[in-house]
């Protein structure tokens, strides 16, 4: 019965949110490992019942997460009035309905009443608000955690890659790294591995900004005045940093397969070739922050929304990926409070 509470913010509505949390939550094995709890609304839950398919799959209607039934989909109804919900069509109205969402589950999150959050994709420009003034998940997630820096890390079975910059135009990358950021990330990545993934020793390579890793200093600076250095100093902090790697040859050569994570410098150099590696079974976990939180890879797809062609795969792995670390952060901190004895040994001296 001491299953991890795992919530789930619903996303955008007229996306394929809701499609894949049900067709993750309409097999049953869900509830041998985790009590979910999803936020939203159980009439739009309704109309995608329908659409998905599935057959029998009743919410259980709570109002805290205390109240959560074991072996059952809960549900916490987070807004009152009627959605129009219009499948594959973005709309500025139902935005307010992913935050409602999302700022219930973060609010629970943070107090501690579930152990992890998966979020469905939202649109991040309807999203937008006086209260929601952020890029993405990630940045708001954490602000609310009032963390000073976290990294974007997209894990799966074969490849796990953290990015320097996350979303901000291409044309303002190179301004934006520094020895310092590199650093940060490195350190956040370095004791995610050991304590999220426990890998006790994690080697992490690091890429270059430009191409073939500027060849020396022939093209750009940037690797001999800020990414080299920056890894020197992460092997003088006993992290296994090493690089700068040319990013086409480093993913073409399957040299991540040497590595336990890869940094890239920016959002579409370490996304592109994990997306393409590893798009069905990849996750997006938020590490850095005090909570856990991980969501699909991908976005809302409104191409398909509505119309039953959604995979749930890579929502499935997010909820176990949110679980997996969630214990191992559980028994980390449990073994780290009775930690055994040390004992000096001696020889006998007969």
């Amino acid at each position: 019965m001491d299953k991890p509470k795992i919530g789930i913010s619903i996303g955008d509505v007229n996306g394929i949110g809701l499609e894949i949390i049900i067709k993750t939550l309409t097999d049953s094995m869900i509830f041998n490992y985790c009590i979910p709890i999803v936020y939203g609304h159980t009439k739009v839950a309704s109309f995608y019942r329908r659409v998905t398919e599935v057959g029998e799959l009743n919410f259980n209607v709570i109002d805290h997460p205390s109240k959560a039934q074991y072996k059952r989909a809960n549900m916490i109804n987070c807004w009152e009035e009627d959605v129009k919900i219009e499948p594959g069509i973005p709309n500025k109205e139902v935005g307010k309905f992913a935050f409602a969402s999302l700022e219930r589950a973060t609010a629970d999150l943070i107090n501690g009443d579930i152990d992890a959050l998966v979020t469905a994709p939202i649109n991040k420009d309807t999203i937008q608000s006086e209260d929601f003034n952020f890029p993405g998940h990630t940045e708001y997630l954490q602000d609310r955690d009032g963390a000073a820096e976290s990294l974007m890390f997209l894990v799966s079975d074969t490849l796990r890659v953290g990015v320097v910059t996350g979303h901000i135009p291409v044309n303002k990358v190179s301004a934006s790294i520094t020895t310092e950021k590199i650093l940060t990330k490195l350190k956040l990545m370095n004791t995610s591995l050991r304590e999220d993934f426990w890998i006790r020793k994690p080697k992490i390579a690091v890429l270059g900004l430009n191409p073939h890793a500027s060849d020396n200093g022939l093209i750009g600076h940037e690797e001999q005045d800020i990414i080299i250095p920056a890894i020197d100093e992460a092997r003088a902090n006993d992290i296994l940093a090493f690089g700068p790697y040319p990013a086409d040859g480093f993913f073409a050569n399957a040299s991540y397969m040497q590595f336990d994570a890869v940094l890239a410098m920016y959002h579409d150099q370490g996304l592109i070739p994990f997306k393409q590696i590893a798009f069905e079974s990849g996750v997006n976990f938020t590490a850095g922050l005090k909570f856990v939180r991980t969501s699909p890879d991908h976005g809302t797809a409104y191409d398909i929304a509505g119309k039953n062609q959604a995979s749930e795969i890579s929502f499935r792995e997010a909820l176990f990926t949110a679980l997996h670390i969630a214990r191992n952060r559980k028994e980390g901190a449990e073994l780290s409070e009775n930690p055994l004895q040390f004992t000096k040994l001696q020889r006998d001296r007969d």
